[in-house]
């Protein structure tokens, strides 16, 4: 339904609510353009040098804003509710926002299927890996200080803290001293399919790009191999299964 308004001052109290999101909505897509337009012109290191610096000065200045129009203070550059949470409302809202991060994957993915096919979506879906796995693994090191080169104890460390890790069952078995095995044994998006009686969703060509660029981004020693993944058979205990291992 349009708007038969000339000016934001005579929005309805709804219509202003909704030009909110909406603006915030703008904010995230310019924030990503520009990461993505900085990668595209200058490299993936530049890129993420801009970032480090862009991000955090970015949501001081945004948080500061909001806290002072929504009532709420900051301490140490968090807001305070946050820190006044119990621990297990935290842990629900983490848990919400790591399923959001799924859901919205999910949105992308079908926005494209529904109007181009499955072979386009999932050609999108892989290269979006490729960027979004690397990401990943820089912001977990970053998060956690994990070094450059943090070998496979490292490896093992970020794959607990990828968003992944609060949505799915996965577990790790060490494989001699220098390697080990990464199973996800419950996966969110297969487990619905199978509640539904559907087949495996193929995910093996997006896990051959997730799964080797972020082990490579977290340590470029370590190679990445696929023991298993859908479409391949795989028994009942785990869905796809990784083995990582650094290189001689």
């Amino acid at each position: 339904m349009a708007i038969n308004v000339e000016t934001i001052d005579n929005l309805d109290q709804e219509q202003t609510a909704r030009l909110v999101m909406d603006i915030m909505h703008r904010t995230i897509i310019h924030y990503a353009l520009w990461f993505t337009e900085i990668r595209h012109q200058m490299g993936m290191e530049k890129a993420l040098e801009a970032l480090s610096a862009a991000s955090e000065k970015s949501l001081g200045i945004q948080f500061k804003r909001l806290s002072k129009i929504l009532g709420f203070d900051m301490k140490n550059g968090i807001p305070e509710p946050l820190l006044n949470m119990e621990k297990k409302d935290l842990l629900a809202l983490l848990d919400g926002v790591a399923i959001n991060w799924l859901a919205n994957d999910g949105v992308w993915f079908q926005a494209v299927e529904f109007t181009n096919g499955m072979n386009d979506a999932k050609r999108c879906n892989d290269s979006c890996w490729a960027h979004f796995s690397p990401f990943e693994a820089w912001s977990i090191k970053r998060f956690l200080n994990l070094g450059e080169q943090p070998g496979l104890e490292g490896l093992k460390k970020a794959l607990s803290f990828r968003v992944y890790a609060r949505i799915n069952v996965q577990s790790f078995e060490d494989d001699g001293p220098d390697a080990f095995i990464f199973r996800m044994n419950e996966c969110r998006v297969q487990v619905a399919r199978k509640k539904k009686s559907l087949p495996d969703y193929p995910c093996k060509s997006a896990g051959l790009v997730e799964y080797a660029y972020f082990a490579r981004a977290v340590d470029s020693r370590i190679e990445t191999e696929c023991i298993g993944c859908p479409p391949d058979a795989h028994p009942d205990d785990w869905y796809c299964a990784w083995r990582f291992s650094m290189k001689d």
